[in-house]
């Protein structure tokens, strides 16, 4: 039979299906062991899985419970050992809230979620209201293990302190119990009305309710995009939008050039925070013209040539930035290219780091328009966009010009 290290002789060489067929004990062992490189031991952990040796338990649990160890491979082991009861003492601490560990948190509460600890329902219905789908999936599984064991009731009354995520939790138990809730498409958070039309399936009952006049304005939208969603029939939606007057989130320095091409470009997929007058007005309203991606950086490079500005060929800003992707293309111009302009794909939008007046005149008069600082520092307010983990109103700048790796 082949030893631990024939089947794990490096990081990126694991025999999975070895593993799994080696001695539990002796698995159990190096996953414990710290003389042991990290990714050895996780993968005799991982392999441990269905199988651990009740004779090396209190080993795994006391590497669990060293906050000196490896997160990695703890938090594997908690994910293996979390039906020990004993492990309910430690897992409620209060150090455990200081855990800096990657993922060891959404770990501890996870086992606390297995373990049907009930007073991890308030810290469980935070996860499960996440914008992270991993740590969401966590929180919402924690949750229905409370319900199974505890009843709706009780969980509900852990939940009573009138948080969007506690509304957000007693809407998604609703639904699970069969219940209509058209209702919260009027609760004053979006993310708790944008988590209710995600839940609706009926599009007959949506229009019953707009029939009978939604309480709120907001609520009429998202009533609006529900429907939209479930029959692809934007006509509806633009009644609403019609009858409602138009209603847009008004953004002080914003002209309409720059909406139309943010709101197409951010609208339809915005975060759930957001508000919803940016969804239907990315629904009801004529896009730009679709871009002409290879047409106007080369039109740019050519007016930067004729300008005596040396330009290089245009790159994407995945390419300038070797990965990830984007809204511009980067022109990199003047002795060795150190100087850049950048194009954006959503509109005749060019800027840069510096405002060269060169550059700037040479575009302007080739038909670009310029970002300037204060114009590209307008922040779009109640429109949720990602970047780089977060999800907040970004400013027009990093809207025109955006980059993700």
């Amino acid at each position: 039979m082949p030893n631990i290290r024939t089947l794990t002789p490096d990081a990126g060489r694991i025999d999975a299906d070895g593993l799994r067929a080696h001695d539990a004990d002796r698995l159990a062992r190096c996953a414990v062991d710290p003389g042991q490189p990290w990714w050895r031991r996780k993968a005799c952990a991982e392999a441990l899985a269905g199988r651990v040796p009740q004779a090396r338990v209190g080993e795994l649990l006391a590497c669990v419970r060293d906050t000196e160890d490896n997160g990695t491979i703890r938090k594997v082991l908690l994910g293996l050992l979390s039906d020990r009861a004993e492990l309910l003492p430690w897992l409620r601490h209060e150090d455990r809230r200081r855990e800096e560990a990657y993922g060891m948190p959404e770990a501890v509460l996870r086992a606390r979620g297995a373990l049907r600890d009930l007073t991890a329902a308030a810290e469980l219905a935070t996860l499960a209201f996440s914008p992270w789908w991993t740590r969401r999936a966590v929180g919402e599984a924690g949750l229905d293990a409370l319900v199974d064991q505890h009843g709706t009731a009780a969980v509900l009354a852990e939940l009573a302190g009138g948080r969007p995520e506690d509304r957000a939790t007693a809407v998604r138990m609703r639904d699970r119990a069969g219940e209509d809730v058209t209702d919260a498409l009027a609760d004053p958070d979006p993310g708790v009305a944008h988590l209710a039309q995600s839940l609706l399936t009926s599009p007959d009952r949506i229009c019953a309710y707009l029939a009978a006049g939604a309480p709120t304005a907001d609520a009429a939208l998202w009533a609006a995009y529900a429907l939209y969603r479930l029959t692809d029939d934007v006509e509806p939606a633009r009644a609403v939008y019609e009858a409602l007057g138009r209603p847009r989130v008004e953004v002080e320095g914003l002209d309409e050039e720059l909406r139309r091409a943010i709101v197409h470009e951010y609208g339809p997929e915005c975060e759930k925070q957001s508000d919803p007058r940016w969804r239907i007005e990315a629904l009801c309203t004529e896009p730009p013209p679709a871009p002409d991606e290879e047409g106007r950086p080369a039109r740019a490079t050519a007016a930067l040539a004729a300008a005596g500005l040396t330009p290089r060929p245009p790159l994407s800003c995945g390419e300038a930035h070797r990965q990830g992707g984007g809204t511009y293309h980067v022109i990199g111009y003047g002795e060795g290219g150190r100087s850049e302009v950048f194009i954006s794909t959503l509109g005749p939008f060019a800027g840069g780091h510096e405002d060269d007046p060169a550059a700037r005149a040479a575009l302007e008069a080739a038909g670009f328009r310029w970002i300037d600082g204060p114009t590209g520092a307008v922040r779009v307010t109640g429109l949720g966009v990602y970047y780089f983990g977060a999800r907040e109103p970004l400013d027009v700048n990093t809207l025109l010009f955006y980059w993700q790796d």
